[in-house]
Formats: structure tokens, C-alpha cells, sequence
């Protein structure tokens, strides 16, 4: 289970860049384990150090106010590449409960939605002009007033604070109604 997502405000990091794919989020070197967890020291290693771990000062991630930021903004298509689950499970591990991006690889969006981090879409001209600190509304479905877009079962499932798993475990009397049924009508299946 993920934590339900509601209203969040928090300080948002500007990490505004196109095409920043799943390897620069976490590069495969840093993913040693097959686990959701120990993976937040290598988020954007790449560019958050300079060698050895030595943070690299000029790295928003490394910068004063901005090194407990809940909220990522980018350019388009942030979390292209691979379906590297990874990127994600390291993003949520850090910190962060929402990305707001203009556009997002489609993988990543919705690994994004099943572990509790919500994607926002918005313009280029709406993301330069965000303040520091954000508080979004998922229920209202703006961020700081700026409205955005999102499926409803997304939506459902970040407010609920649950999992493909558990969202299909709320239709439980509907798939044994159904599996009763189909006992009758196919009996030989059984």
C-alpha cells in the first residue's frame, strides 16, 4: 500500500530538462538490488556527484532548500527509456510525492501512479512560473491553482493510497458473482 495522496504541499525542486530518461533518473550501475528500497543514493547519481559520492554543488538536488524537496519539476518527456520500475521506486525513496513535468513516458507515468507518486502534466509557461513551495489539491486537482488533468482510476487509486492489487481486491463481491455465475454456465471449466 502507498500513502494516500489528498493534499500535499512541499518544496518543489526545478530540474527543468527534456528527455530525461529512466537511466539519468537511476543509472543502471546504482540498481544492485531487485528490492524498493536503497535505491534514494542513486537517484540522478550522474548528475549529483561528481565522483565518489562527492556531491556536486551546482546539482539542484545538493543546493540549500532544496535537499528535502517532495516535488520534481521538468521538461517533456520525463521518465523516457526503459520501463526501469527503478526510476520510480528511487524518486518515492528519496522523498518526492509528485512529479510535475510537461509531458511523461508513458511507462514511467503509470509505474508512477501504481507506487504512490503522482504525475502531473502541465505547460512549459506554468511550470516556469511556480513558486518554491507548492501545496497541489488531487481531489481538486490543481497545483497552487493551476488546474490539471488526470484519469479518474489514477486519481482513484493515489487518493486511496492503493495498488493494481488493491484497487482489484475492491471488486471482490463482483469476481465471486461473476465466478459463481460462470461455475453454472461452465461447469466443466470447474
Amino acid at each position: 500500500m502507498n500513502a494516500p495522496f489528498i493534499i500535499h504541499t512541499g518544496v518543489a525542486a526545478p530540474f527543468i530538462r527534456d528527455n530525461v530518461d529512466t537511466d539519468q533518473i537511476i543509472p543502471s550501475r546504482e540498481m544492485k538490488s531487485v528490492y524498493k528500497t536503497g535505491l534514494k543514493d542513486g537517484l540522478f547519481a550522474g548528475q549529483r556527484y561528481i565522483k565518489d559520492r562527492i556531491p556536486n554543488p551546482d546539482f539542484i538536488l545538493n543546493q540549500q532548500g532544496y535537499e528535502a524537496a517532495s516535488i520534481l519539476l521538468s521538461g517533456q518527456n520525463f521518465g523516457c527509456g526503459s520501463s526501469r520500475e527503478h526510476a520510480v521506486w528511487a524518486l518515492k525513496e528519496y522523498g518526492f510525492r509528485a512529479v510535475v513535468a510537461e509531458s511523461f513516458g508513458e511507462i514511467f507515468y503509470n509505474n508512477c501512479v501504481r507506487n504512490g507518486i503522482l504525475p502531473i502534466q502541465l505547460s512549459a509557461e506554468h511550470i516556469y512560473k511556480l513558486p518554491k513551495t507548492l501545496t497541489i489539491d488531487l481531489q481538486g486537482q490543481t497545483v497552487n491553482g493551476v488546474s490539471f488533468d488526470i484519469p479518474e482510476g489514477d486519481k482513484a487509486m493515489l487518493v486511496g493510497g492503493l495498488d493494481p492489487i488493491a484497487m482489484t481486491l475492491q471488486k471482490q463481491a463482483e469476481i465471486d458473482a461473476f465466478i459463481a455465475q460462470d461455475k453454472v454456465n461452465r461447469p466443466w471449466a470447474y
